[in-house]
């Protein structure tokens, strides 16, 4: 057996004998000795160890069968999954005021109607009878708790569809969080909701500044309340948007939490991730900041600096996986509030990158999104590419390139991942 070319070797800092392997396929990694990586090189490691580390995936039998399975991965993955995702834009207004909202110019008073909910849970009864045995729902804004009582609507008949129809039915609300009420979760737990996804980018100074109300006042406080009163009836994930200038603060917010009495067994996980700066013409011209790239090099420290902060107070953070654009994913479908169906949150209300509509379904989009971007030597042959695949497709956009791009992510691995490997083994 070889090493897979989706293998990599980083020294182990607490034992000069020993190798750290990790594969990019597997998210797996194993310690061993320098006499065992030796064994690989020399094609002299006995059955038994070869056999324990093929299966965490980092030997393989041929380099050219696993380069085959590459290029079929993500088709398989399509042709395995079972589930459908949807991703219900309930309006795209808010109750806050955050200088660089992705939506920008779009954000108004749009709300889903009842009629186009109607339409909607109809084109997810049709999917669901195409072999799909788990719906996933993820009730999304604007803020999607200004349209609660349509919310509880539309779950309640998905809950009876998925009921009669044999299906496993969950939903998740994404929410600024400050209409995130124990009533609300009342009200809604009963009918599947699973997780809420709330945003809050740092500590009370910075995150009042980036996410007022729109009156002006803060919203932290409020944020804060709302959690303590529901984190014990529904499963909480806390994400926030750091920026150059004030990443090294966030840990202050960490510090809070475990103060209220928002501990670790109290929180499913916690993520923070960079401003984006949107194009021209969509995000408000007061603000300026943001990033247009993973590779950025303040991005580099920021993430290690972040993700070991997390963890060092408990608090559970993403595990290192393979990521897939939407884009790629067969049965995920974004559903704007008039109906039309896109492949990403991101491009919302852009007809260009309209795929379709609940009521006449959805067209072929491999042409116009670029799919298997990423089936070229470069990506093939680039040990990174089970954590990339081409990247986001959105930031290609940002950027000024065709959707059909390269968003490559190497110098971000290149700089990050033998750190954050260390992180999760503890080394």
């Amino acid at each position: 057996m070889i090493l897979s070319r989706y293998c990599i070797s980083y020294p182990d800092p607490t034992d000069p004998d020993s190798v750290i392997l990790y594969s990019t396929k597997r998210a797996s990694a194993a310690l061993i000795e320098r006499s065992t990586m030796t064994a690989i090189e020399n094609g002299t490691l006995c059955k038994d160890a070869a056999e324990t580390l093929a299966g965490l995936g980092l030997l393989v039998e041929s380099a050219w069968e696993e380069r085959l399975e590459a290029l079929r991965f993500l088709d398989e993955l399509n042709e395995i999954d079972t589930g459908l995702s949807v991703m219900s834009v309930m309006n795209l207004d808010c109750n806050l005021a955050c200088p660089y909202c992705f939506e920008g110019s779009r954000r108004g008073r749009h709300y889903m109607s009842p009629e186009t909910a109607g339409r909607l849970i109809d084109f997810i009864g049709s999917n669901l009878e195409k072999g799909r045995d788990m719906l996933g729902v993820a009730f999304y804004g604007g803020e999607p708790l200004l349209s609660v009582d349509l919310v509880q609507d539309m779950a309640g008949r998905l809950k009876d569809m998925a009921e009669e129809k044999g299906v496993n039915f969950s939903f998740t609300l994404t929410t600024n969080g400050t209409l995130l009420t124990a009533d609300i979760v009342r009200r809604l737990k009963p009918l599947g909701l699973k997780m809420a996804s709330v945003t809050i980018d740092g500590p009370e100074e910075i995150h009042n500044v980036s996410r007022p109300y729109a009156i002006g006042a803060g919203s932290f406080r409020r944020i804060i309340d709302n959690l303590k009163a529901v984190c014990e009836d529904v499963e909480i994930d806390i994400g926030g948007n750091f920026r150059e200038d004030n990443y090294r603060e966030f840990p202050g917010l960490l510090d809070h939490l475990l103060q209220q009495g928002l501990t670790p067994d109290r929180i499913k996980s916690i993520g923070f991730v960079p401003v984006i700066r949107e194009r021209e013409g969509i995000v408000s011209p007061e603000f300026s900041g943001g990033c247009l790239s993973i590779n950025e090099p303040w991005l580099f420290e920021a993430a290690l600096f972040l993700r070991k902060e997390i963890m060092s107070r408990g608090f559970p953070v993403s595990a290192i996986s393979p990521t897939i654009c939407a884009i790629e994913r067969k049965w995920m479908f974004i559903v704007n509030y008039d109906g039309s169906i896109y492949k990403c949150p991101g491009l919302i209300g852009q007809p260009e990158f309209r795929v379709g509509d609940v009521v006449n379904g959805v067209a072929d989009y491999s042409a116009s999104h670029g799919l298997d971007n990423w089936k070229k030597d470069e990506c093939l042959d680039c040990v990174y590419l089970p954590l990339c695949f081409g990247g986001c497709r959105y930031v290609n956009i940002l950027g000024g390139n065709a959707i059909s791009g390269l968003d490559c992510r190497k110098p971000f691995y290149d700089a990050c991942l033998e750190g954050l490997v260390r992180q999760d083994l503890g080394r």
